[in-house]
């Protein structure tokens, strides 16, 4: 027999369902707003810093070879436009790069401002995608945020921003990075990968540091996923061969003796792995103490021996650390392993010509400050730690922590409002002073790529023996009309700094064509 809809009464028990309140409605429009607060945040701490940068001039360090004197950026006639894009231009094949400089030199001709601005818009678009990526990979709000934030101003940065020349590092990283963001997730889908392959393109077609995203998939696969390795080696096939194809392309081209240093070229692999093992201590050093930051420096390559193999060593134990941890903590070791990877294209392994810069931490930094916010955020959890040691409250009445993890705070007693957090308190402070201190020593040396004179007299007095910085010094002082200091540079450089016999023939044409 049919039941008549009259019948069907609900239980008393059941409670009929409730319109949103308006407090839910004020929720759910705070939650929208504050998912635009991280990156508008970002954005801002970007161009507070880095906005004097668009007063500053072309520097006479590949930006006339790139930009200045370039034909290939200053025409859309077709016979440019092919050369664009299937030569290789200034030691890369960088087509995606040019065309950016082509479209600049379309609005502002040879104005440099507006190539810095770009600079600045692309540093701040990455400081907002590093954000995002570390914040899929971690599940955790404050270490993305503060990754993002050292990122966005530490003063090893500022050579990445504030050198136009330096944008193919800037344009590579806005891609991989939203390579990234698809192809690190937990379960990926082939939308996720095909998409991620035409970022992959893009970054190669930038910059060929960009070869090594293959492997660093792989590794996220391997180490965090525990996927099988032939299963993580087969979808990295085709966007391996795309690399491989690039990197042929450019391999031969970083050898050339233009610019750049050259003693290093013949060194053998083992020497060069010495020297690799000491500048890697080096590039730690200036992430933590970046000081007397440099266009160039001078990297010893003879008598190292004791101090390479301290170096190893060192090395060694960081490595045994990492292996034991990739268990409990994969992405440490993961993290570790793609700063490495992305460093692994400039480390002379293929020669190029400069062994250390600091534009090359511009990707590995991310793992810094990274391990950074980790441990800031385990080091405030230890009180929620301590208290695990009774159950029920701790000797000293402090709530118990909550379910959500160590370091998400304690939980306030389950009568009245809760009380202020002690350990996010903690950790508030210790990220402003690091945030602070980072943008105060930024703003102190951005004003040394304001023009190629106060570049090359930081770099002068940071490493006094290359001639080649001397050189370029004085050709910055002959720009700028002050012939008599530049002679005096030029000779000095003769008496002082053993030039090899391509710098002293430079130096002896330039003092011959200006005397």
């Amino acid at each position: 027999m049919p039941i008549a809809p009259e019948s069907i009464v609900e239980p008393e028990s059941s409670p009929a369902p409730r319109e949103p309140t308006r407090c839910a409605h004020r929720a759910a429009s705070r939650n929208s707003s504050q998912r635009w607060l991280a990156p508008a945040a970002l954005a801002a701490l970007v161009v507070l810093f880095y906005w004097p940068s668009v007063g500053f001039e072309f520097v006479n360090w590949d930006d006339p070879w790139y930009v200045v004197e370039n034909p290939v950026v200053q025409s859309w006639r077709p016979a440019g436009l092919w050369s664009l894009a299937t030569e290789v231009h200034v030691r890369n094949y960088a087509p995606l790069t040019l065309a950016s400089h082509l479209v600049e030199h379309t609005l502002w001709g040879l104005w440099p401002g507006g190539y810095h601005l770009t600079n600045v818009v692309l540093h701040a678009l990455n400081a907002v995608l590093v954000w995002a990526l570390v914040r899929q990979v971690t599940g955790n709000r404050f270490v993305a945020w503060t990754t993002a934030a050292l990122f966005a101003v530490h003063p090893v940065q500022v050579e990445s921003v504030a050198w136009i020349s330096s944008r193919k590092g800037l344009l590579s990283a806005t891609f991989i990075l939203a390579c990234l963001i698809r192809q690190l997730r937990p379960e990926r889908t082939p939308r996720d990968e095909g998409i991620g392959l035409l970022f992959l393109a893009a970054a190669l077609l930038t910059k060929a540091i960009a070869v090594v995203v293959p492997a660093v998939v792989l590794a996220y696969d391997l180490i965090v996923r525990k996927r099988p390795f032939a299963e993580v080696l087969s979808r990295q096939i085709v966007p391996g061969c795309l690399c491989l194809c690039f990197l042929a392309i450019t391999a031969g081209a970083q050898t050339t003796e233009l610019g750049g240093l050259r003693d290093h070229l013949d060194l053998g692999r083992g020497r060069v792995l010495a020297v690799d093992a000491i500048v890697l201590w080096k590039y730690v050093l200036l992430l933590l103490w970046p000081v007397d930051l440099s266009v160039l420096y001078d990297v010893p390559t003879q008598g190292i021996g004791w101090t390479a193999a301290l170096a190893a060593a060192g090395w060694g134990v960081a490595a045994a650390v990492l292996f034991r941890l990739r268990r409990r903590s994969p992405l440490v070791p993961f993290a570790a392993l793609a700063a490495l990877l992305f460093l692994l294209p400039v480390l002379n392994l293929i020669p190029i010509t400069t062994l250390m810069n600091d534009r090359y931490l511009y990707l590995p930094s991310i793992t810094a400050f990274g391990l950074f916010a980790a441990a800031v955020r385990w080091g405030t959890a230890w009180p929620a730690l301590e208290a695990l040691r009774s159950p029920g409250e701790s000797p000293a009445g402090t709530p118990l922590p909550s379910r959500e993890g160590p370091g998400e705070g304690l939980r306030s007693p389950r009568r009245g409002p809760p009380s202020p957090n002690p350990s996010l308190r903690g950790r508030g402070a210790i990220v402003a002073v690091a945030v602070v201190a980072c943008a105060l020593a930024t703003q102190r040396h951005l004003p040394v790529w304001r023009d190629g004179v106060a570049l090359w007299r930081q770099a002068a007095r940071v490493s006094p023996g290359l001639a080649v910085v001397q050189y370029q010094l004085a050709d910055a002082l002959f720009e700028r009309g002050e012939t008599g200091e530049a002679i005096l540079v030029l000779e000095r450089a003769l008496a002082e700094c053993d030039p090899d016999e391509i710098d002293r023939a430079r130096i002896e044409r330039r003092l011959a064509e200006r005397r």
